[in-house]
């Protein structure tokens, strides 16, 4: 049995994304219907997922999606990483302004069988159940690399806040299985560059290699958010989920985009992992390889 996935990715920031995919191409039971990028340079973003998906020899559906948040200035305007592009093989057009519309279509030709999987700015996701209401519905679980729950009063994650106002959309969705996998949990699973050097052996993750040597010139550390979230969709044992509610903060600019936990609902909405466990994250991680 396999499982069919979407993903949605800001892939080209943090190497985190490029990790992912990979894992999603290398996993058997991911039946991975197609890639949707988000925020400032799409069609580079969708260039780099192009480049992993040729050397997993996987014909993958890649359509550029939305480059600005709903209502704010752009915080993400750029993707580093496609300085590597030059180096790898990877289609160069891909369809335009036609992500939502595909997203919507492929979700409604496989009703409550598709796991949308969402590891950047919610500003797709968010047009898409604006778009088509019914479509929250249809899915079969949503699961979010978004926010942080149990930490400072503060603070907030990067997917969260670069686009707040999608992001109350998406956790306003009444899905079946609304699923949140925050800083709370994926702060807990890292590596050093040099670490993650010597575990990047295989073919497909020598291009994420090649892309992180961009991260690492910012950054000594690998830390596995959007990779988490993915692993938890194929083993249900490596994080402990919590039933809730989760609402965002809009009202105060300087925390717009800050997610809220209520675990004592009467009748939740969302779960919220809030244990990961470590060991069985890496092991499944690279057991794919």
């Amino acid at each position: 049995m396999t499982t069919k996935v979407i993903l949605d990715t800001d892939i080209g920031s943090d190497i985190d994304d490029a990790v992912c995919l990979a894992y999603l191409l290398a996993q058997p039971a991911c039946n991975l219907l197609g890639i949707t990028t988000v925020t400032g340079e799409a069609d580079k973003r969708a260039m780099l997922a192009s480049t992993l998906c040729k050397i997993a020899g996987k014909d993958i559906p890649i359509l550029p999606g939305t480059e600005k948040p709903l209502l704010i200035k752009a915080r993400q305007p750029h993707a580093a990483q496609a300085a590597a592009l030059a180096k790898w093989d990877h289609e160069t057009t891909f369809p335009r302004g036609e992500a939502i519309e595909f997203l919507r279509q492929t979700i409604r030709a496989n009703p409550g069988e598709i796991v949308l999987l969402g590891i950047g700015p919610m500003t797709n996701l968010a047009l898409l159940f604006s778009v088509d209401p019914e479509i929250p519905s249809l899915l079969k679980s949503l699961v979010l690399m978004c926010g942080v729950f149990t930490r400072g009063e503060s603070e907030r994650e990067w997917n969260a806040l670069n686009d707040p106002h999608a992001t109350h959309i998406v956790y306003q969705a009444a899905v079946r299985q609304h699923r949140s996998i925050g800083l709370d949990v994926t702060t807990q699973v890292k590596m050093s560059s040099e670490q993650f050097k010597e575990k990047c052996t295989t073919p497909l993750l020598q291009p994420v290699l090649d892309f992180a040597q961009v991260w690492f010139q910012g950054s000594d550390t690998v830390t596995f958010h959007d990779p988490l979230a993915a692993t938890t969709i194929f083993n249900d044992t490596i994080c402990t989920f919590t039933p809730g509610d989760v609402t965002v903060e809009l009202q105060q600019p300087e925390l717009a985009g800050k997610t809220d936990w209520h675990p004592n609902s009467s009748q939740p909405r969302h779960e919220v992992a809030l244990a990961v466990n470590q060991e069985r994250f890496f092991e499944e991680y690279f057991s794919v390889f």
